[in-house]
This record gives structure tokens, C-alpha cells and sequence, in this order.
């Protein structure tokens, strides 16, 4: 049965990496598609300004991007047509310690290794069979829970994917791999002794060796600015300044998609939905915060450590104990004084970013959710811990705290830029536990934001696995993938 004639068959609100994505898949099957953007200009956290000088451009929100370059679902579109190219650093991420050295990880798996001294082999058997499977996996690990096209692949990856990195990193004997690893695993935005912790450490891990973890050139910008050009190409349309607050607001359509969370869901929604699903929606959990520094610098970061000044990422914070400490505290409502910083230097890559001779840095940390105090101190004095004569490079700054980065992308409920807490009990039933994630309990409604899997990155798969759901749902379209 032909579905009713309607202004558009799908309208997709907020335009950020899964909303974009959800609009490119609906529009490839032949579906007329409406994406609608409330800012004047699209890109959610993919946005680039000039924070702090003229001529110094800063990513917003997302900097550095190993899953937009390794995404299943971007790597078949033409986005280099419509301008988007991927700068790669020599060392795609480094983790600076005291003594002035660094763990490095580069795109050799067997580089980064021989690197590590005693945990040469353990690294290797760690990541050796994950980076070969990775491509086929990606699309099991990068989306809902299903039956998967790589069982035994997964099996195998999960059983380290789902421990905890504190208990991960037992595997190792040095200070150097276990700091790596770390490193990573904060990407999580929680305690490291949570459970699936490990997961995202060794995602982004694998990408590195396979992929690198990449700066476009010109900003993250350029990752929204291709891929819209890509969906007005074939055919679609954006409107901005259309910022929703009710559904009355919207066009007739056939499918709406909502690149939201929750809680905006259940403020524009709402009223649409069943009581039991309601009361789901209620209880999704939002994560810890971030403090967001940007800066203007007459040179580089004079950071000591020798592959710290080759890499795209910083992750500092010294060692695994520290930095597990730090995170607990942060969880409990504390602001400690030695935070993990994840800290990038796309500049040092990319010469559009500042003007001769200058450069800019990218920054936060992890706050309680919510708090409005002010870390640009607690971030320059940990900045400065492996990097001495950092502060006297800066001529120019621009902080966000928790409640600023909400105000400028409603996504970040309480400085979340991750859509909702990914631990294991919202890793696969995010936001609710149902059949399918990405369906509410209106017909030809959905969410199609980070809140659903696989949750927070550039990647746009939660929005792609949303329009593919509803492509079957409402059309009667099946995708294969």
C-alpha cells in the first residue's frame, strides 16, 4: 500500500552528522526529503568560527575525526567531490608523561609497538586481529543489536570490548601502554572501571592503524558543507533558521526523522507518544560534561615530548591511575585539579587554520554535568605540566562551559557531547529498550540522533540505521548492508 500523499515523504530535523546522514539515505532511495536546521547555518557539532582573532579558525564542537573517515556508511559517498579532504598526522594521537616521553600511536600497528618496550607482543596480540576484521565488523559494531554478519569476529572483539579498561590494561606491565590505552578509553566520558569501557578504545585504536585519525582541511565544517552539497545534488532540501519547539510546526511528511535527544524529543513529541514510552524517554540517563578552551598562539605547542609535537591528538593526563582517579571524581560531582585533557593541534596540519607563523589549540576536559566552573586554569596549568612555556604562546582564548555548550547546540544536555551516557546499560538499548531502538511509539516517528546506537562520533551510522529502519517501516524499502 502506497503510503499517503503527503508535502514530503521524510522531513529530517537537526542537520548535524546523523541527521545528515539519515536525510542522504532517504533521499538516495528516491524519497522527496526535507532536512531542517535551527541555527542559520547546518553542521550540529560540525562547525567551524573564528572563536578568539581574525583569521584563527576554531573546530565548535568536533575536531578530530578516526570514525567520519572510517565510517561505513560516509566511505560510499563521493564527499571528496563536494570538497571535503582529510588531512592525516604523522602520529594520529600521543600521551605525553613527566619524564618528557610519549606513547605514541601511529597508523603501523608494529611502530606503535616496538615503542611500548616490555608490552611490544601483548600490544600486537591485543590489536593485530582486531585491525584485520575491522572492516567487516564495523558495520555489527557501529550499529543496533542484531545477529551479526561476523559472529565469531565479534564474539572475539567483544570479549575485550565489554571489560573494563582498568581491567584491560591488566595486560600490560608498562606505565607507557597502559597510559595509551587510557587515554583512549576517556573518550568514553566515564569511569574506566565501568563495564564496555574498553569498547571505544579499541575502536578508535583500530581506526588509527587503518585509517588515522584525520583533520579536514578547513575545519569540521567542511564534513557538513560536503556532505549537504552531496544531498541538494541529488535532490534534497534544507531549510535553516527553523528552529522546531512542536510538531505542529513541521510540514506534512510521511516519516519524520528527529536528530535530538529525549528530551527535546519529548518536548516537540511528546504528546504523540504512549504513556510506557514516555516514561522510557524520562529516564534516559545524560552523561558527564565538558569544559571547552580554544586558543589563539603565536607558535606551536612546545610540548617536550618528541611525538607529541607530531601528533593531530593530545591525550594528557599522565597515567592510567591518575587519569582513572580523575574521571571517578568527575562522576562523583568533583572538578579534580590534574584532569584528563583531550587536547588538538590541527594547525600544525592544516596552514588554513591561523595565519602565518600562528597557530591554534583545541581543548576540554570532563566536568560534572551541569557545572559552571570555570576550568581554563585547572586545563593552561595541565597544558603547561608537559608542555612548559605553553601559557606564554596564547594571545587569545574562548571557553564554553557545560550550560554555554547547551545554549549553542541543544544536544548537550548539560555539556553531554555524547547524547546520553554510553555505559552498558545504555550501550545497545539507547534511548529505551524496544525491537528497535530508532522506532517511538508513533508510527512514522523517530530518533536518529547519538542517543541511539552506536552512540556519540562523527560517524553518522545512528542516523543512517534510523533512515534505513524507516525506509522499511513506512516505505517498504530494504536496504542491504
Amino acid at each position: 500500500m502506497k503510503p499517503e500523499k503527503r508535502d514530503y515523504d521524510a522531513v529530517i530535523v537537526g542537520s548535524g552528522p546523523n541527521g545528515l546522514a539519515a536525510a542522504i539515505l532517504l533521499q538516495q532511495n528516491g524519497l522527496s526529503v526535507l532536512l531542517l536546521e535551527g541555527k542559520s547555518t547546518i553542521g550540529g557539532g560540525l562547525r567551524t568560527e573564528e572563536l578568539t582573532l581574525p583569521g584563527f579558525k576554531h573546530d565548535v564542537c568536533s575536531a578530530v575525526h578516526p570514525l567520519a573517515a572510517g565510517s561505513p556508511f560516509f566511505e560510499t559517498l563521493p564527499l571528496h567531490e563536494h570538497g571535503l579532504e582529510y588531512i592525516y598526522p604523522e602520529v594520529a594521537a600521543a600521551h605525553p608523561f613527566d619524564n618528557g616521553t610519549a606513547a605514541v600511536l601511529k597508523k603501523s600497528i608494529i611502530e606503535t609497538a616496538d615503542l611500548l618496550g616490555a608490552d611490544r607482543d601483548a600490544y600486537i596480540k591485543l590489536m593485530a586481529h582486531l585491525v584485520k576484521s575491522w572492516p567487516g565488523l564495523a558495520p555489527d559494531v557501529l550499529g543496533p543489536l542484531t545477529f551479526p554478519k561476523h559472529p565469531v569476529d565479534l564474539a572475539i572483539f567483544g570479549l575485550d570490548a565489554l571489560t573494563s579498561s582498568t581491567h584491560l590494561a591488566k595486560r600490560f606491565k608498562t606505565e607507557e601502554a597502559k597510559g595509551l590505552l587510557a587515554g583512549m578509553a576517556a573518550h568514553s566520558i566515564q569511569p574506566l572501571t565501568n563495564l564496555s569501557t574498553s569498547a571505544i578504545a579499541l575502536v578508535l585504536m583500530a581506526n588509527g592503524h587503518l585509517k588515522g585519525w584525520p583533520v579536514p582541511k578547513g575545519g569540521s565544517v567542511k564534513i557538513a558543507d560536503a556532505l549537504a552539497a552531496y544531498f541538494i545534488s541529488i535532490g534534497g532540501k534544507i531549510e535553516t533558521n527553523t528552529y522546531i519547539t512542536s510538531f505542529d510546526q513541521l510540514p506534512s511528511a510521511n516519516a519524520v526523522l528527529f536528530d535530538v535527544t529525549p528530551k527535546q524529543l519529548l518536548r516537540i513529541a511528546g504528546h504523540k507518544f504512549s504513556s510506557l514510552y514516555k516514561w522510557q524517554l524520562e529516564r534516559y540517563r545524560y552523561g558527564m560534561g565538558v569544559f571547552k578552551v580554544d586558543w589563539a598562539l603565536d607558535d606551536a605547542v612546545p610540548f617536550k615530548a618528541e611525538g607529541a609535537r607530531k601528533a593531530g591528538t593530545v591525550h594528557i593526563g599522565g597515567t592510567l591511575k591518575e587519569i582513572a582517579a580523575g574521571e571517578q571524581q568527575i562522576w562523583d560531582g568533583l572538578h579534580p585539579e590534574k584532569p584528563y585533557v583531550l587536547f588538538a593541534q590541527q594547525s600544525l596540519f592544516d596552514n588554513t587554520r591561523a595565519p602565518e607563523g600562528k597557530h591554534t589549540a583545541w581543548a576540554y576536559c570532563h566536568v560534572p554535568n551541569g557545572s559552571n566552573k570555570d576550568m581554563t586554569d585547572i586545563i593552561e596549568k595541565q597544558v603547561e605540566r608537559f608542555a612548559p612555556g605553553f601559557r606564554e604562546r596564547i594571545i587569545g582564548r574562548h571557553t564554553f562551559n557545560t550550560q554555554q555548550l547547551e545554549s549553542y547546540n541543544p544536544n548537550y544536555i548539560g555539556g553531554d557531547i555524547n547524547g546520553g551516557v554510553i555505559d552498558l546499560g545504555q550501550l545497545f538499548t539507547r534511548p529505551v529498550l524496544r525491537r528497535s531502538p530508532y522506532r517511538t511509539s508513533a508510527k512514522g516517528i523517530y530518533i536518529c540522533s547519538s542517543s541511539t546506537p552506536p552512540g556519540g562520533g562523527v560517524h553518522g551510522m545512528c542516523g543512517y540505521h534510523s533512515a534505513k529502519r524507516a525506509l522499511k517501516d513506512v516505505f517498504n524499502i530494504s536496504i542491504k548492508s
